[in-house]
């Protein structure tokens, strides 16, 4: 099995000022700033991005987006381009998330112009997929994330595939303390993998990293990461304080 690097990802959401921010990223940086076993990537919010990417600099600490507009430009009010956050230094953006699905509406059809956009500027996008209480309930979670991963890759070259990051976030685990089984959990991604292995071939498969986006904690993170197709976590609520954050690149690095 090709050893993927293990990638842990925090995404504040809309939490934390820029102020707040910079305490939180310096106290990550003193830990962490020089761990070369664990990919992490931190997404503050868009006020935040420009301090944060300032004290990441001379760190092994990516800078990432929570989200993007496809469009390069225009009368968009309100919206941020691929390119502004290329300006800020940011290396990945967070794509598809069920906030931005749910709340806002997002179709697969446009989160795909997003990552196409994406890749265009050379930004990694983080492609969230995963399914509702009520999908999971009547057993379409399959169907589900498999076509939100197909309409969401779209058009995207077997060239260039390994610079996406899959996320499957169970939604009915985002929040709210629940977790899926590490078997639950372990099943969608190697379902996932599989998917990948169909659009990209097996190879390119084997070298894309699929994250685990649902309430991933340090009570739960070895056993987690321990499973052959997790290769790490988009964090939400545990990437707030700097301890819990950096207890899980502890148990990422630690996983053999």
């Amino acid at each position: 099995m090709l050893l993927r690097k293990k990638l842990i990802a925090g995404n504040w959401k809309m939490n934390r000022t820029s102020a707040d921010a910079v305490q939180l990223v310096k106290d990550i940086v003193v830990v962490s700033g020089k761990e070369h076993n664990v990919d992490i990537v931190v997404c503050p919010p868009f006020t935040a991005l420009e301090s944060v990417a300032r004290l990441l600099e001379g760190s092994v600490i990516k800078l990432g987006a929570q989200n993007m507009h496809p469009e390069a430009s225009g009368a968009y009010t309100g919206e941020i381009a691929a390119d502004m956050l290329r300006a800020l230094f940011a290396s990945y953006v967070i794509l598809g998330h069920s906030e931005r699905r749910s709340y806002f509406k997002e179709t697969n059809a446009f989160i795909n112009q997003k990552v196409l956009a994406a890749l265009k500027s050379q930004l990694k996008p983080i492609l969230c997929v995963g399914e509702t209480l009520q999908e999971r309930e009547t057993r379409a979670t399959l169907k589900i994330v498999q076509a939100q991963l197909e309409q969401g890759l779209q058009g995207v070259s077997r060239e260039i595939a390994t610079n996406v990051v899959i996320a499957y976030e169970p939604v009915w685990a985002i929040g709210t303390g629940k977790v899926a089984t590490t078997a639950q959990a372990q099943e969608v991604h190697a379902f996932i993998r599989s998917l990948l292995a169909t659009l990209f071939g097996d190879t390119v498969a084997q070298k894309i990293r699929i994250l685990y986006g649902g309430s991933m904690k340090p009570a739960n993170a070895s056993e987690l990461l321990a499973q052959r197709d997790i290769d790490g976590g988009l964090i939400g609520g545990a990437s707030l304080e700097a301890r819990s954050f950096l207890d899980l690149i502890q148990a990422a690095a630690a996983v053999k």
